[in-house]
């Protein structure tokens, strides 16, 4: 991939890809990481005298302008911390040093899987900007006409955090120093299949909790009561496990649950072994034990990827096991890496600060897709 410092920016108007695809809750951002991690390319193509059209997508909207996935927010967000105008919505003319296109998904064509849709949005794209700048990493998986058509329309480089990403990323795929750790959480199994089987031939440990495990400990016949559970991947799950042993990959699993009759952050929890789960109650963290186990695991290992809480992290009660780990990752002698999304707001909101880690990807799926060894359209895209 070409770097920023390879194009000419003077005077020039740069079409920016960001991932600006941040968490709101009645109007608020509730995590303004991804806007921080935008910041420094930025700040540098204006300082080399660009002027900026930042292109972002906000939720899934499928298509439809819907207020609540307005951009207005974040562009509010992006003004306080670049202390610089941000258009919005307005006409972009010469005196606009940055302004922001409302969200591009309100189009249906930015995600068409018709490439002559999409292709005509990208040459209408293409028309606002000179260059173009790929900064949005958590949108690299998406085969989007801002994302892979747009770039092959303008002389095109990756931004900075991009560029740190990939590199990151390589660091876990070529030569990671070892004992390499994978940590995954998060609500299904199927969203982690792919990773899971990818890594097994890779990595020393792997430690699963969240709402995921329930299928791991199905698949060992054991009671898991109401919790969430895919029937259809216990199968495969078993093979997971038995490939897992014959490998001598060490599997940490959770020995003591933190169960709750009902979903909710005023449920009374009970804990229990994971033995012993009563069958009218559901899990919704991993228990202390747990949690201690998984943290010496973690501590013993100079790499470590995680992606995907323990537990119901925004349920106060169900916390715990994510902090515990967090702080794990926090201590770890070589480098750790959180995989973006919800792990990246969890560490967040439970206190811990970005440089606490290795590295905070901005990039949940994205990151998962790379590290299952496939290839991203947007760094295709950024590559030809």
């Amino acid at each position: 991939m070409s770097s920023l410092e390879s194009l000419e920016l003077s005077g020039k108007r740069v079409f920016l890809r960001c991932d600006l695809n941040v968490p709101i809750k009645d109007g608020t951002i509730t995590d303004d990481g991804r806007i921080r991690a935008s910041l420094p390319t930025i700040e540098y193509l204006l300082k080399s005298g660009a002027s900026i059209v930042i292109g972002a997508h906000l939720g899934r909207p499928k298509g439809e302008i819907k207020p609540e996935l307005s951009l207005a927010p974040v562009a509010h967000r992006l003004h306080e911390l670049l202390g610089e105008h941000v258009n919005f919505k307005e006409n972009i003319s010469p005196r606009a040093r940055v302004t922001l296109l409302e969200n591009l998904r309100f189009s249906a064509a930015e995600t068409s899987k018709d490439e002559t849709e999409r292709q005509k949005f990208a040459d209408e794209l293409s028309t606002l900007a000179d260059v173009y700048v790929g900064d949005g990493f958590g949108a690299v998986h998406r085969k989007h006409a801002s994302v892979f058509d747009l770039p092959a329309l303008l002389p095109h480089a990756a931004g900075f955090l991009i560029s740190a990403e990939v590199e990151v990323l390589k660091q876990l795929t070529q030569n990671p120093e070892r004992p390499y750790g994978v940590v995954l959480g998060g609500a299904k199994v199927s969203d982690k299949i792919g990773v899971i089987t990818h890594l097994l031939e890779k990595v020393n440990l792997l430690a699963i909790g969240g709402g995921m495990v329930f299928t791991f400990l199905a698949a060992q016949g054991k009671e898991i009561g109401t919790s969430l559970v895919e029937k259809d991947l216990i199968p495969t799950v078993k093979q997971i496990l038995l490939r897992a042993k014959e490998l001598g990959v060490q599997i940490h699993l959770p020995t003591d649950i933190l169960v709750a009759p009902t979903f909710s952050n005023h449920a009374t929890p009970t804990l229990v072994s994971s033995d012993a789960m009563p069958p009218d109650q559901m899990g919704l963290d991993i228990g202390p034990e747990s949690a201690k186990n998984f943290a010496l695991a973690i501590k013993s290992c100079k790499t470590v990827f995680w992606n995907g809480p323990m537990g119901v992290f925004e349920f106060s009660s169900f916390a715990q096991g994510t902090a515990v780990v967090a702080r794990a990752l926090s201590e770890v002698s070589g480098i750790s890496v959180v995989g973006g999304g919800d792990s990246a707001s969890a560490v967040r909101s439970l206190g811990f600060a970005d440089t606490d880690f290795g590295y905070i990807s901005t990039g949940g799926g994205a990151s998962l897709e790379y590290l299952e060894g496939k290839v991203l359209p947007g760094l295709l895209a950024l590559d030809l």
